[in-house]
């Protein structure tokens, strides 16, 4: 297993296909969900436009339960009154360019002798979201398209609203589709229409994808994810014509002019009639020609995992035969417990892996073992990039047990956003109540609002904002926001504290307001501290568990304060050197730029907050403070205390205290600093601009990706140790063997086969500054579907603080054209210490970190060694 040992081409030579002996189901395995006639006929609903414009539209269900399409409509007033006729649905024709694709393409096509007005046509468009690309569903209006729509129904009158019949929105009648990460899909049910049942129905349909699509194998995922994208004329068969297209969708590139030979060749190998060429290949002898596909491509080429079968287990079976399957006790001694170093597996464990890998739909090609001792060289490969094999150690990603999480809030990596309502840059972007959704449900438990004043309502009463002060940034409601806030927490009643880092810009009346708003929306869920318990260690996570906690001022004295705020700290950007060096020696505030000031406080929003900013002066003053009195620090400043040799004080600091990290205001474009150098120090919260899909938000999602993604990862003991610790170090080596299913970027269906290649990054930290090291593999040309890179090559890295490092797989498209940048395709980032040895599965995610649609089944496979690897990481 030190280096793959290349053999003879036979090995890998095709055998007969033999007839497809049993249909792969899972292509119906939705069909048997019972859902009214209405959602496969149509049901009429409004759609919410990019704009906030309500278009009419259908909501249709396809026969077989994987497709939901949005067709335009037509509206008939009566004498341009406010009643609504009966629609008419619009024909769909399958054009490239007309349709709006977010998913699988397809849909059974409808009566087209209703006509729209041009303008108004101009206007829709059809939408297909494929079930595979939904992330959730949520009830009511918290998207940005809703935010538009709210505004703009604001600014229009009733009498205008009916003469468009366009109806008024109605919270109880919407709901957003959130696919792919990102993207949403907005809509409210037509009057008399029921929301609840198309919840309902739609919340089946994916539960049950969710638990069918764990017994069939990648191939057949990929090409049920694709099919209506090439089955061009609904004949639920590919033919000749379509091949092309087919193997461009997967990524693997044909001539144009061998297609055909292709197509006739793989027919018949099957021993297909002339009729039945001509109808076309159906859905399951597809999935054997995929699997053919990557078994046999470039027979001159040593595959990966054939060769890693046969190194582990041996070549040769008894009287010389080639080793086709492999037996449990095989799996469990030469592999699990020598290859993959995991000392804790036994024969019990591996017959569940068996049983699982004998109930996969693989291809009808592959050799298929009865015994269930027993598993075949597919089973074996399917094993490989399995979640069960994944690099991330599923004990790491599993909820920790509560009580590993009764211990003080000071002792929590805790996920942070900065100005979590900005959709964009920091000068001139929409601010949105979605972000902050988006936030919680990728994990963020610390959440920024800046609130200014705003305007009264018309009874005078204030009605507080946030914004980006100062800046073209739009203007959203703090109650709107705080509403969001009670949404999510009555749908998971249980999550962690959802921290509020509140900015506060705003006057004593205003204030008011916001302590008003919060207590009446959240009631009991909103975390009121008393006085006694300001004393001592601070509340543990589980003790706080379903609450919303305040981080802003709490005056100990009197309603003035010297509070830091993020402005006040980001003028630590311009300390010189020699005065970050003095911060430990004596106090320094006077000597920044920014004079102190007294902020005062309305009392009715202090006695609401648990941690309380204050100025940081010296770590022996900020030691003897009270627990919840807290630091935020930018950017500049982590580095510049690393630098000078104050990282030992600042952790000790951070054993008792929370301190807060934010990226430098000159980042206006949204960019992000490394988070490494602050989570090294043992810093709780490090705020990242979670709206800039980045690398550093990439290894954000990583980091939190341990403890089922609650937002809470217990801190390395290193960083809970009295006394100067030496960081733990070990030695990595990696190769990249394969990828699998990996989908073109943004996981778009138009385009060019891609041309993968692999960055491995790992993002550490020594002696106070921060190390990055990147290597590459070599460029797969025109094959994302099987690619198979430079595997003798090995990449070498050397740890130095494995508790806190991370390592980032990332594949990127090489562009074919000089000039041109290559782009992002999918990433995974691990930390060192989650990290697994042996030959294992990288799960790939998109750049939201989303594992759905196109993404679902992309990942790649790599053989990862430790060495000099200490005892606890």
């Amino acid at each position: 297993m030190d280096r793959f040992r290349m053999r003879s081409s036979n090995v890998d030579h095709a055998e007969p296909l033999p007839q497809p002996s049993r249909r792969i189901n899972f292509k119906s395995a939705l069909q048997d969900i019972h859902v009214p006639d209405s959602f496969l006929s149509g049901m009429s609903m409004f759609k919410v436009g990019s704009n906030g414009r309500l278009e009419p539209v259908t909501f249709k269900l396809s026969k077989d339960r994987f497709i939901i399409s949005i067709l335009p409509r037509k509206i008939e007033r009566v004498g341009g009154g406010n009643s609504l006729m009966r629609p008419s649905i619009l024909s769909r024709k399958r054009s490239g360019t007309s349709q709006t694709s977010m998913g699988s393409v397809g849909g059974d096509s409808v009566d087209g002798s209703a006509v729209l007005d041009a303008a108004i046509l101009s206007l829709l468009s059809d939408t297909d979201v494929d079930i595979g690309s939904i992330d959730r569903i949520q009830s009511g209006q918290m998207t940005l398209k809703f935010e538009m729509a709210r505004k703009k129904e604001r600014r229009q009158s009733i009498s205008q609203r009916n003469s468009m019949g366009i109806p008024m929105l109605d919270e109880k009648r919407s709901f957003s589709l959130i696919f792919r990460g990102a993207e949403t899909l907005d809509l409210m049910v037509d009057q008399g229409g029921d929301r609840e049942e198309v919840l309902y129905i739609l919340n089946s349909i994916i539960r049950q994808y969710e638990s069918a699509k764990l017994k069939v194998g990648n191939e057949v995922l990929l090409l049920r994810y694709i099919w209506n994208d090439v089955d061009r004329d609904d004949s639920n068969t590919i033919n000749e014509k379509e091949m092309g297209e087919l193997l461009n969708r997967i990524n693997f590139h044909v001539k144009e002019k061998s297609t055909g030979a292709m197509y006739q060749k793989f027919v018949k190998t099957l021993g297909l009639t002339k009729t039945q060429r001509k109808q076309g290949l159906s859905f399951d002898q597809c999935v054997t020609l995929l699997h053919k596909t990557k078994r046999d491509m470039a027979t001159w080429q040593v595959k990966p995992v054939t060769q890693l079968f046969y190194d582990i287990f041996g070549q040769f079976m008894t009287k010389n035969k080639i080793r086709k399957k492999v037996s449990a006790t095989s799996f469990l001694n030469k592999f699990l417990l020598t290859v993959q170093g995991e000392d804790n597996r036994t024969m019990e464990y591996v017959m569940q892996i068996f049983a699982k890998l004998h109930q996969l739909e693989l291809a009808d090609v592959s050799n298929h073992i009865t015994e269930q001792n027993y598993i075949s060289l597919e089973q074996f490969e399917a094993y490989l990039l399995s979640r069960d094999n994944d690099i991330f150690n599923p004990m790491r990603e599993q909820v920790c047990k509560s009580s590993d999480m009764s211990r003080p809030l000071s002792e929590y990596w805790i996920n942070s956003s900065h100005n979590t309502y900005l959709t964009g840059d920091q000068l001139t972007s929409k601010s949105s109540v979605e972000m902050y959704t988006k936030a919680l449900y990728r994990g963020c438990r610390c959440l920024e609002l800046d609130v200014w004043d705003g305007a009264r309502d018309e009874f005078g009463n204030p009605m507080p904002v946030v914004y980006h002060g100062r800046t073209l940034t739009s203007k959203i409601m703090f109650e709107d926001i705080i509403k969001s806030l009670d949404v999510f927490l009555m749908l998971n009643p249980k999550t962690y504290p959802i921290i509020l880092s509140l900015e506060n810009h705003c006057s004593i009346p205003f204030q008011q307001t916001m302590a008003t708003q919060m207590k009446s929306i959240l009631g009991r869920q909103l975390y009121v501290p008393d006085e006694s318990s300001l004393r001592g260690s601070l509340p543990s996570p589980s003790q706080l568990r379903g609450k919303v906690v305040l981080k802003g001022r709490r005056p100990t004295t009197g309603a003035f304060d010297d509070y830091d705020t993020d402005d006040d700290a980001a003028d630590d950007d311009d300390l010189t050197e020699m005065q970050s060096v003095r911060t430990e020696k004596t106090s320094v505030a006077g000597n920044t730029k920014k004079s102190q000031t007294s902020v005062k406080i309305a009392p009715e929003l202090a006695k609401l907050t648990l941690f309380h900013g204050t100025k940081f002066k010296s770590w022996r003053e900020s030691e003897q403070a009270l627990t919840h009195h807290m630091h935020s620090f930018s950017e500049s400043r982590v580095r510049s205390f690393c630098r000078h040799n104050q990282s030992q004080s600042w952790i000790q600091y951070n054993q008792t205290h929370i301190s807060r990290t934010f990226p430098s205001g000159n980042r206006t474009n949204s960019s992000n600093y490394s988070p490494i150098l602050a989570w090294a120090t043992g810093c709780q919260m490090v705020a990242l601009n979670l709206q800039t899909a980045d690398e550093m938000v990439r290894m954000n999602y990583g980091r939190f990706r341990e403890n089922g993604e609650q937002g809470y990862v217990r801190k390395p003991s290193t960083l809970m140790l009295k006394g100067v610790t030496e960081p733990r170090t070990t030695h990595i080596e990696v190769k990249i063997l394969s990828g699998s299913c990996i989908p073109k970027p943004k996981g778009v269906s138009d385009g060019e086969c891609i041309n993968p290649y692999v960055n491995v990054t790992l993002f550490d930290c020594s002696e106070g500054r921060e190390v990055t090291s990147t290597q590459v593999t070599n460029t797969v040309f025109n094959n994302g579907f099987s690619p198979i890179w430079k595997f003798e090559d090995s990449f070498h890295f050397d740890v130095k603080n494995a508790c806190v490092a991370v390592m980032q797989f990332t594949v990127m498209d090489k562009n074919s054209t000089p000039t041109k940048t290559d782009e992002f395709i999918a990433s995974a980032s691990i930390p060192i210490a989650c990290m697994r040895q042996g030959i294992r599965s990288v799960q790939l995610s998109d750049a939201h970190n989303t594992r759905s649609g196109a993404f679902d089944f992309a990942s790649l496979l790599v053989l990862v060694k430790f060495e000099h690897c200490q005892a606890e990481i």
